[in-house]
């Protein structure tokens, strides 16, 4: 929350210390942080082998960029559709409505590990991750 001359305050977060929680579409999620009004900043994560639920989102889109692991992301608007591979490094964008759904590789190292940027913020899950269909048979808890 903005103090009275409109600015917010400062805050730092600590991936081991943040509380993880499963996402609409079956990744594990670990919250880091809010600028009001702006963005969020969270972890997700993905096993060896996992594929997440196809979702689209109602009212944010999201900035990702890959930190460990490889699997591939699948995107769909409307006609338009491609999937992508990601590998440590790779920085993908899901525009608002995009269809989408990732899943890891079986012989990762690790979990397939993704940093993203929500904008607006995260709004909560109630009707935010609209279920679609998808690319893959999903595995992942959703």
């Amino acid at each position: 929350m903005s103090d009275r001359s409109g600015q917010q305050p400062f805050h730092t977060a600590d991936l081991g210390h943040a509380p993880v929680v499963t996402a609409p579409d079956g990744a594990a999620v670990h919250p880091l942080l809010v600028l009001e009004g702006s963005g969020s900043l969270a972890v997700f994560a993905l096993a060896p082998g996992q594929v997440s639920h196809a979702v689209s989102h109602a009212t944010v889109q999201e900035l990702w960029h890959v930190t460990a692991g490889s699997g591939e992301l699948w995107r769909r608007q409307g006609a338009r559709e491609e999937t992508v591979r990601l590998v440590p490094g790779t920085a993908a964008s899901i525009p608002l409505g995009t269809a989408f759904q990732f899943r890891a590789d079986e012989d990762s190292d690790g979990p397939l590990r993704i940093t993203a940027v929500t904008m607006p913020p995260w709004p909560g899950t109630d009707g935010e991750a609209r279920p679609e269909e998808g690319r893959w048979k999903a595995s992942a808890e959703g």
